[in-house]
């Protein structure tokens, strides 16, 4: 099997740069596995096409992205780059006395619905061994051919 990827590079570039809006192109090229050349064209594209903002920040670049932007192709377009990103994007590190929020009850599925189930009682060990019945010659044809 190949080695593909659900996104194409422009969405790992926009993903690289939404989590670190100051990284350097170097860095994101090696993020994503491709030329810092490739990642300077699709950052231009990128900008181009409305969904990013470049300024600098001293020597460095700062990335805005424009999340109220809605993905190109026809199937996604109702989607923002807000909802993209919320799925892509490395979730935020709580610190150790923060509780995770709770799910919504929607989001819990029906397996947390059901009760939960008893564990089955173990049989009792007996002390008698179980006899075992001689095999026939005519059985072992039959037995070895159901094996394969």
């Amino acid at each position: 099997m190949g080695k593909w990827t659900l996104l194409s590079n422009h969405g790992h570039v926009l993903v690289s740069l939404a989590n670190n809006s100051e990284a350097r192109l170097r860095d994101v090229a090696l993020d994503v596995g491709i030329t810092e050349r490739a990642v300077q064209k699709i950052v231009r594209d990128l900008q181009d096409g409305g969904m990013i903002s470049v300024r600098k920040n001293g020597r460095r670049n700062c990335y805005r992205i424009h999340k109220k932007q809605t993905l190109r192709h026809r199937l996604e377009a109702q989607c923002t780059l807000r909802d993209f990103l919320s799925l892509a994007r490395k979730p935020v590190k709580r610190k150790r006395h923060e509780k995770p929020a709770a799910k919504p009850s929607a989001a819990i599925g029906i397996e947390a619905l059901k009760p939960p189930s008893k564990p089955k009682p173990e049989k009792p060990v007996t002390s008698k061994p179980e006899t075992v019945e001689p095999t026939k010659p005519d059985n072992i044809d039959r037995q070895q051919g159901s094996l394969f």
